[in-house]
């Protein structure tokens, strides 16, 4: 079944605003979302900046777009490790391992590159963007509760308060990682970080 067009339901063509968002995200991954225009998007998708204008008026829209699609991606992504595996560790393996395939495409954690620009995003994108942080560090400290309750994990502190922790070292291992142009710097200290639990 095709998409319906924008006049007949006053809806974007979810194709095109697809695109739009595939080719906006791997801009905002490697060069930041200040780091590109509506005229970069335009010239990689062979079409008008008046187009683009047309799916996302403005940048800020086309941001928040960003962001709660890859707050959804993740968010699916960790439905499926909860249905998938029930031991902590492993789920804490493979949510680092999340990381470790954005660092393998030569890319950046959208929300962790986003966050380096923080001060300069509309409302709305800092808004989803803390969404996306906390959604995480809730994931993570349930995971680290139960792990520590069943005995697989031993830490101080409270679960959120690690689960903080973490998340923050895992975004900023992979901004190192890249910054030496080396993905196995961040795999160690994954791999560190997961073993001091």
């Amino acid at each position: 079944m095709r998409p319906a067009k924008a006049v007949e339901t006053g809806v974007p063509d979810v194709t095109t605003a697809q695109r739009i968002l595939d080719v906006a995200e791997v801009l905002a991954q490697t060069r930041g979302f200040n780091g590109f225009s509506y005229a970069d998007i335009a010239s990689q998708l062979g079409m008008t900046k008046a187009s683009l204008h047309y799916h996302f008026p403005s940048k800020g829209e086309l941001g928040r777009a960003l962001v709660a699609r890859y707050h959804e991606n993740f968010a699916a992504a960790l439905a499926t490790i909860d249905r998938a595996v029930k031991v902590p560790a492993e789920k804490l393996r493979r949510y680092a391992g999340l990381y470790d395939s954005v660092m393998r495409k030569d890319r950046m954690c959208l929300c962790g590159m986003l966050a380096a620009e923080y001060s300069t995003l509309p409302e709305a994108m800092r808004t989803a963007l803390i969404a996306f942080f906390n959604a995480n560090e809730s994931w993570l400290a349930a995971v680290l509760e139960h792990g520590r309750e069943g005995g697989a994990f031993s830490f101080r502190g409270s679960p959120k308060a690690r689960a903080q922790s973490l998340l923050g070292a895992l975004e900023g291992a992979l901004l190192v990682a890249r910054a030496y142009g080396d993905d196995r710097r961040f795999r160690a200290t994954a791999k560190q970080l997961l073993d001091d639990l």
